[in-house]
């Protein structure tokens, strides 16, 4: 359909402007028309040289060398006054009227063309402009052997507990409704980005063996108004007629956001008007239709509340990243089809990978292949799952970039700065790796790597991760008597925890177990952000994220200050070897000597 909108258009702009042209070359070429009564004066003053009589119209030039044109009401008369003046007379056919094709024909052909269109529009339904993009986009999966089962789907077991009871209704409804239970029309899957929300709903469909209809919010809206709605009316008509089966719609907060909130025009709005259509039909289901309704969005908090209630989405599942053992079970799906060393220990790779969601992993072990396959190697090898995790959290090296030996230098302190204060300060990640090979944007790096999976966090940890951030800053400042640039990253995310601490964990002594957080939509939605404290306290604020990071910083040179030789020491490490690890950084700041054995280790003189 909108293939024949954009040809039907064009055609609309080649007519348009062929009846333009047409009447443009008629007007260019239009002589000046002469009255009769002035055609007469001239004849008799010997002003006309030349006449062309075609039918009643005379076109000639004067004496002048003008041309002219006029109308004769009697040629006949006429012929022997022109003789008499000694004007030279030609003849020919009178002129043919304008051709119906070339002038009434165009503007008939837009004008009729303009209704039919207009007329199609306003029919809707799956004859209509609107109907025609509603039946778009819509895909369905109808491959059962290539189909996503549990099997598939590792690290989350909680979620896929609490979907069971969907793939058993899908297969036989009466086994779950004979004592009277309704079944959920609507499940919401929400979590973060990655965890595997898409790849739970088809696997439920894979479980259930039943059709998966699949399409984005976004796809809901278009340029037409009244698309998006006509567009869910035939989503879930289809859905109707191959029941048993679920209709997933991904990131439905694209259509589903709260209805009045800021940027919303009306109920003409395109947006609104698609999420009461699905609003309408999600209601229109009955109680024996087995049809599911799995949508999926990692914005939970901005769909509407009329989405939300029970009757629609009535269970909400929560994908969180897995756990250390739910990253072993991913690891091992999608080892399934590579080639791995069988020294490789994916527990190890479980451990190391804290805060990796299902996605990531996935991410990590193909670059893994990909580096093996580079280096011509027979399987995926620890040393390449470490590369690939490095690239991730840190960026690929930027080995091409010319660095001066004084930005070199003003790197490893900055570097080594860090370092120490993870190693010193209680309470902190362990270091995993320190390097001065530029990274991505970074110039430096030091990676951090927690022992086990962090859910919630103390004010000891958050202060000395503050330090830690400002350890760059500090060493540069206490070596050099200045700083860099560098530091601008560690500063935004040291002033956001900061802020965090106050606003939102209440662990500000002077203002107490309070949250100071401002909301994106006020009363029934109204989108307006109200504050919900005064400027006093909003200062107060402001002088207590100062505080907490003027601490810190103060707390971070003292530490520094007094371990001066292992910040030259590591420094220096840092300038011969680029890059070392845990172990060397142990060697360095624990030991006030360094035996033969570990300079050789450590590569410090040579």
């Amino acid at each position: 359909m909108a293939k024949y909108v954009r040809n039907y258009l064009l055609l609309m702009a080649v007519a348009t402007l062929g009846v333009i042209g047409y009447n443009v070359w008629l007007v260019e070429n239009q002589l000046p028309m002469l009255e009769y009564s002035a055609f007469l004066t001239k004849l008799e003053n010997d002003e006309i040289q030349t006449a062309r009589i075609q039918g009643q119209e005379i076109t000639g030039t004067d004496s002048y060398g003008q041309s002219f044109s006029t109308y004769a009401p009697d040629v006949q008369q006429l012929l022997p006054r022109l003789e008499g003046k000694n004007v030279r007379i030609s003849a020919g056919k009178p002129r043919a009227v304008s051709p119906f094709w070339s002038s009434t024909f165009p503007v008939v052909l837009l004008m009729g063309g303009w209704m039919f269109f207009m007329f199609r529009s306003q029919k809707g339904g799956s004859g209509g402009v609107s109907g025609g993009f509603g039946k778009k986009k819509i895909a369905m999966d109808p491959d059962k052997a290539r189909r996503v089962t549990f099997a598939d789907v590792a690290g989350i077991p909680e979620a896929k507990e609490e979907l069971v009871e969907i793939v058993e209704f899908l297969k036989d409804s009466k086994k779950i409704t004979r004592l009277g239970g309704k079944i959920p029309k609507g499940v919401l899957l929400q979590g973060p980005p990655g965890t595997g929300k898409t790849l739970l709903a088809k696997a439920i469909a894979g479980e259930a063996g039943v059709p998966f209809y699949s399409i984005s919010g976004s796809d809901f809206v278009e340029m037409f108004v009244g698309v998006g709605a006509s567009r869910v009316r035939d989503l879930f008509a289809q859905a109707k007629k191959s029941a048993p089966c679920i209709i997933f719609i991904d990131e439905i907060d694209a259509v589903g956001r709260s209805r009045g909130a800021a940027g919303a025009m009306g109920g003409q709005d395109e947006r609104e008007q698609t999420l009461n259509a699905l609003l309408v039909e999600m209601d229109g289901f009955q109680s024996e239709q087995t049809v599911i309704i799995v949508a999926a969005t990692n914005r939970p908090d901005v769909l509407d509340p009329a989405l939300m209630r029970p009757g629609r989405f009535d269970r909400q599942v929560t994908i969180m990243p897995p756990d250390v053992k739910g990253r072993r079970k991913i690891l091992e799906v999608h080892s399934r089809n590579v080639m791995m060393d069988p020294d490789v220990d994916l527990q190890v790779v479980a451990q190391s990978t804290p805060g990796f969601t299902g996605a990531e992993l996935a991410n990590l072990i193909n670059e893994s292949a990909l580096m093996a396959a580079r280096k011509g190697k027979a399987g995926i090898q620890l040393s390449d799952i470490e590369d690939a995790k490095d690239k991730i959290l840190m960026g690929a090296e930027r080995t091409g970039l010319v660095i001066s030996d004084q930005q070199r230098k003003v790197t490893a302190y900055h570097e080594a700065g860090h370092a120490i204060l993870a190693k010193v300060l209680p309470n902190t990640d362990p270091v995993h790796k320190i390097t001065i090979i530029p990274r991505g944007q970074a110039m430096g790096v030091m990676q951090q790597v927690p022992i086990d999976d962090r859910h919630a966090y103390s004010k000891e940890y958050l202060t000395n991760r503050i330090k830690i951030l400002l350890g760059g800053r500090t060493a540069e400042e206490i070596v050099f008597n200045e700083f860099s640039t560098g530091a601008s990253n560690d500063l935004q995310v040291a002033t956001d925890i900061a802020t965090r601490m106050v606003c939102e964990w209440g662990m500000s002594e002077r203002l107490g177990p309070r949250a100071f957080v401002t909301s994106d939509q006020g009363f029934l939605g109204s989108g307006s952000r109200q504050r919900a404290y005064s400027e006093e306290i909003a200062r107060t604020i402001d002088e207590e994220v100062s505080r907490i990071i003027a601490e810190c910083y103060q707390e971070a040179i003292i530490v520094l200050e007094g371990r001066i030789t292992f910040l030259h020491k590591l420094a220096e490490v840092l300038l011969l070897n680029e890059t070392i690890d845990a172990e060397e950084v142990d060697i360095i700041v624990t030991c006030p000597k360094l035996t033969e054995e570990n300079k050789e280790k450590t590569g410090l003189f040579g």
